[in-house]
C-alpha cells in the first residue's frame, strides 16, 4: 500500500470513529466540516442504514450534495431519504452531476423526486437528461455567469457578485451580446484589475473556443483538448449559452472515451463493470463473437485448401501458430498506433500515406530480424532434433522465415489500413477491434505459410515427408 492510499485510509478511519464516537452531535458535526467530501463519501459504504441516517443528519444541504457527488452507488442512498430532502440535495448538485445521478435511478424514483423541486430547477435538469449520451450537451453544466456586453468594470462586478451567490464556476465569465448571444469571454483577473471606467468589451476575448450542444463529443475533444481552458462554453442553434463543459467534465469525457475504446479494441460493443447482470454482458460480447465465428470459419476453410500440403508434409503444421501470433501481435499493434493517430483531426492524406509506409516499414524490419531468428533456429531445430535431412530443414526454415516476413509486412499494412477506412466511412476506428485484425491476419498467415510451402517446398524443391 503506498503513501497516498494509508493517507486516505486514515481519513477514512477517523471519519467512522467521529461517527461512531460518544460526542454530541454538534461536536460531531463541527470535526467533520474537516474532511473532504470524496472521503466521507468513501465511508458509505461501511455504514449501515441507520448510521447513515445520522450521518445525513450531521451534515448541511450543500455537504450532503457534495458528498453525494464522489459517491458510488449515490442513487441508493437518496432513495433512502425522504423525497424532499432527496431532491433539495439534487438541486444543489452540480447540474451535470445530478443528471448522470438521475440516469441511473428508477423512473419511479425520478417522478417523486422531480415532483418535489421548483419548477425551474426540474425544467433545468430534464433539458440536460435530454441529451443523448454522445453529445456534448449530455456532458455540460449550468454553473457559470453569463455578463451582458454594455456594462462597465463596475456593473460586470455587481452582476457577478448577484449570479455568484448561485453560480460558484467564476474563473471565466462569458460576455453575451444584445440578442442574448455568445460574444466572448472575460477571465476574473482582468475584471479585477482592470479601471472602473473600463467598458467590458475591451476586455472581451471575442475568439475565445466554443462547442455546440448538439456535437458528437468524440468529434470535438481534441478541439477541447488544445485549448487547455477551464472551462468552454456549449451553444445552442443561436448561439445562446446553454451551458459551459469544465476541465473536470473534460477529464471524465476523456477517461469514458478511452474505457470505450478499450472496450471495443477488447471486441466488445459497450464497456463493462463487476456489477453488470451476466446476461447484459453476454449481449455486448456475443455480435463480436458471432461475427468472429464466421471469419474463423474462412480462416479453416483456407486451411483445408492446403490439405495436401499438410498431408505430405505434416511438420509444417508445428510452426502454423508462431506465424498466425507474430502476424496478429504486429497487427494489434500498428491498430493501436493508428488510433492514437486518428485522434487529430487535422491529420492530412499524405500523413495518412506516410503512416501506413512507416508501420509497413517497421513491420517488414522486425520481419527481417524475426525471420532470421526463425531460419537459424528453427532450421537448427529440425535437423538436430527432428533428424531431418539438412536441405529440408533449411527449406522448412527459409519458409518460416520469409512467410514471418511477409505475414508482419501485410499485417502491419491491415492494422493501419482498417481503421483509416473506418474513419473515412464514419464509423469509430476503435470498432476495428484486436479480435477483428487478428482474425484477418490469421488469414493473411495462414495463406502465405502455406502458400510458400507449397510453392518453394513441394513444387520448386520437391521435398515430401510424410
Amino acid at each position: 500500500m503506498n503513501e497516498e492510499e494509508r493517507v486516505l485510509q486514515d481519513y477514512q478511519k477517523e471519519i467512522l470513529d467521529i461517527l461512531r464516537g460518544p460526542d454530541e452531535p454538534a461536536i460531531k458535526k463541527e470535526r467533520l466540516e474537516d474532511y473532504h467530501a470524496n472521503d466521507m463519501a468513501a465511508c458509505l459504504p461501511e455504514l449501515t442504514k441507520e448510521e447513515r441516517e445520522i450521518f445525513y443528519s450531521l451534515l448541511d444541504m450543500d455537504s450532503l450534495a457534495e458528498m453525494m457527488e464522489y459517491a458510488e452507488d449515490a442513487d441508493q442512498y437518496l432513495e433512502e431519504m425522504e423525497p424532499k430532502k432527496a431532491a433539495e440535495i439534487l438541486v444543489e448538485m452540480e447540474p451535470d452531476d445530478a443528471v448522470d445521478l438521475l440516469k441511473e435511478t428508477s423512473d419511479e424514483s425520478k417522478t417523486t423526486w422531480f415532483s418535489h423541486m421548483p419548477v425551474e430547477d426540474r425544467t433545468e435538469l430534464q433539458s440536460l437528461a435530454s441529451y443523448s449520451e454522445d453529445l456534448i450537451g449530455s456532458r455540460m453544466t449550468t454553473n457559470f455567469v453569463s455578463l451582458e456586453i454594455h456594462l462597465d468594470i463596475r456593473g460586470a462586478m455587481r452582476s457577478l457578485i448577484e449570479q455568484a451567490a448561485e453560480h460558484d464556476n467564476i474563473s471565466t465569465l462569458y460576455v453575451v451580446d444584445e440578442n442574448d448571444s455568445y460574444y466572448g469571454a472575460v477571465d476574473l483577473k482582468d475584471i479585477i484589475i482592470a479601471r472602473k471606467d473600463t467598458k467590458l468589451e475591451d476586455i472581451t476575448e471575442t475568439a475565445y473556443p466554443f462547442v455546440y450542444a448538439d456535437e458528437r463529443i468524440e468529434d470535438c475533444l481534441e478541439k477541447i483538448k488544445a485549448y487547455s481552458e477551464n472551462s468552454i462554453p456549449v451553444l445552442g442553434d443561436n448561439k445562446e449559452i446553454l451551458g459551459v463543459i469544465t476541465a473536470q467534465d473534460i477529464l471524465e469525457v476523456f477517461d469514458d472515451e478511452m474505457a470505450e475504446d478499450y472496450a471495443k479494441l477488447g471486441g466488445l460493443s459497450a464497456e463493462e463493470d463487476l456489477n453488470e447482470p451476466v446476461m447484459d454482458s453476454v449481449k455486448k460480447r456475443l455480435p463480436w463473437l458471432i461475427m468472429l465465428l464466421f471469419l474463423g470459419l474462412l480462416v479453416s476453410t483456407v486451411v483445408g485448401l492446403f490439405e495436401t500440403v499438410v498431408a505430405q508434409l505434416t511438420i509444417v503444421m508445428a510452426f502454423q501458430s508462431l506465424i498466425l501470433d507474430m502476424a496478429g501481435n504486429v497487427g494489434t499493434q500498428s491498430l493501436a498506433v493508428t488510433i492514437r493517430v486518428l485522434m487529430d483531426e487535422q491529420l492530412k492524406a499524405g500523413d495518412k500515406l506516410k503512416l501506413i509506409a512507416k508501420e509497413m516499414s517497421i513491420g517488414g524490419i522486425n520481419g527481417l530480424v524475426l525471420g532470421f531468428f526463425s531460419l537459424v533456429g528453427i532450421g537448427a531445430y529440425i535437423y538436430f532434433f527432428k533428424h531431418m535431412p539438412l536441405h529440408v530443414a533449411v527449406g522448412i526454415s527459409l519458409c518460416i522465415g520469409i512467410s514471418l516476413l511477409f505475414a508482419m509486412v501485410i499485417s502491419s499494412f491491415v492494422g493501419t489500413i482498417v481503421p483509416i477506412f473506418f474513419k473515412k466511412i464514419g464509423v469509430d476506428p476503435a470498432a476495428a477491434s484486436g479480435p477483428l485484425i487478428t482474425t484477418i491476419n490469421d488469414l493473411v498467415g495462414v495463406v502465405s505459410y502455406y502458400g510458400l510451402t507449397w510453392l518453394l517446398i513441394l513444387e520448386i524443391m520437391q521435398i515430401k515427408v510424410a
